[in-house]
């Protein structure tokens, strides 16, 4: 695998996450610091499984699906095309028509929830662009692995049809990303999740190369 520059495509946890309505809010509490005299630092976290950057599995929409400690490691290194979809709420398929991607690659959307930064605004956006169910049947078409977007859900607000289309296929689903800095192309995606015992889902640190996957 070669590669030239890295792109850090993951949000700041206590700065940048903002949670989807109804899951639990990302805290950090300090126990102990060694700048108030403490002999080591010391905290608790607690999240959602879905907080930040994350991956969900097929656990979270059906029923015996995939957790995230059953995936090799090899899972989560892979080609990736990152798209640019700006000026759409729901991302048609047509943005997809004539694209080849490698086999078992990944799809990243990079859409205005990036361009407008939506994630340094602090607060929940209600509207923000997602993928359509045309666009996600038609990744699933193109062979993916792995579908991204840039915000908290692929589906709009209160809907879920973009993920079981996505799932019940086993495509993985990457959301939270950050891909403002990113020129549109061909990548290689790092992506590690926690090692979650029957996990849905897992935070991650998503990392791009510059560069195909060889």
């Amino acid at each position: 695998m070669t590669a030239g520059k890295a792109y850090d495509v993951s949000l700041l946890l206590g700065q940048e996450d903002i949670a989807y309505p109804g899951d639990r809010p990302y805290s950090r509490v300090v126990v102990s610091s060694v700048e108030s005299g403490a002999d080591y630092s010391l905290s608790d976290l607690a999240m959602s499984a879905h907080s930040g950057t994350h991956l969900d599995f097929p656990a979270h929409l059906v029923g015996g699906g995939m957790t995230a400690d059953q995936y090799p490691v090899e899972q989560f290194l892979m080609p990736a095309l990152v798209l640019d979809a700006p000026g759409e709420i729901s991302i048609g398929s047509g943005i997809l028509e004539g694209l080849e991607i490698d086999n078992g690659g990944a799809l990243l959307f990079r859409t205005d929830n990036s361009l407008r930064g939506l994630w340094d605004r602090g607060a929940f956006c209600e509207r923000f662009s997602h993928l359509s169910k045309e666009a996600a049947m038609r990744c699933v078409d193109l062979g993916a692995t792995l579908v991204g977007t840039d915000y908290v859900s692929v589906d709009a607000l209160g809907d879920e049809a973009v993920h079981r289309i996505l799932l019940e296929k086993g495509v993985l689903i990457l959301e939270g990303l950050n891909l403002k800095k990113v020129p549109p192309g061909r990548y290689t995606l790092i992506c590690l999740p926690l090692k979650i015992k029957y996990g849905e889902a897992s935070p991650i640190r998503a990392v791009l190369l510059e560069g195909p996957w060889a």
